[in-house]
């Protein structure tokens, strides 16, 4: 299930990249338009500037901006940034990989084989989606 915080993000993402300009939109106004809680959006705005897509000015007139064009933000990226591992199991994982305790022999794992599929199949969507495809037109 997708988590709160990761809706959050997508919408204010999308509700950035929407704007016509590219100025600093305030916390409050992306709060208010996306009936999102401003110290929850804080917080999720703080975790995506780290990506490098997104920008931030402090004081009057400050806000967040996107530093990239959207069609250049992969959904891969925010979803780990936001999400964490796209896989729902740490034994596929490619990039938080664990082997489970449980499991002796991966290779027959019923499990693990349902798995690589279900991440295979988020992955390719991801990879192929970026925010300019979510925008509404």
């Amino acid at each position: 299930m997708l988590s709160r915080k990761t809706k959050y993000g997508l919408k204010a993402l999308t509700y950035l990249a929407g704007q016509k300009t590219k100025e600093p939109i305030a916390i409050a106004e992306i709060a208010r338009h996306e009936n999102i809680s401003q110290k929850f959006l804080e917080n999720i705005l703080l975790s995506l500037r780290s990506t490098g897509f997104l920008g931030s000015k402090k004081g009057k007139g400050g806000g967040y901006y996107l530093i990239k064009d959207p069609s250049e933000i992969p959904m891969t990226t925010v979803m780990r940034v936001l999400e964490g591992p796209i896989a729902m199991v740490s034994c596929v994982s490619l990039n938080f990989y664990e082997k489970c305790d449980d499991c002796p022999d991966e290779q027959s794992c019923s499990v693990h084989k349902l798995m690589l599929k279900v991440r295979d199949s988020n992955l390719d969507v991801y990879r192929n989606t970026s925010l300019a495809d979510l925008l509404i037109k």
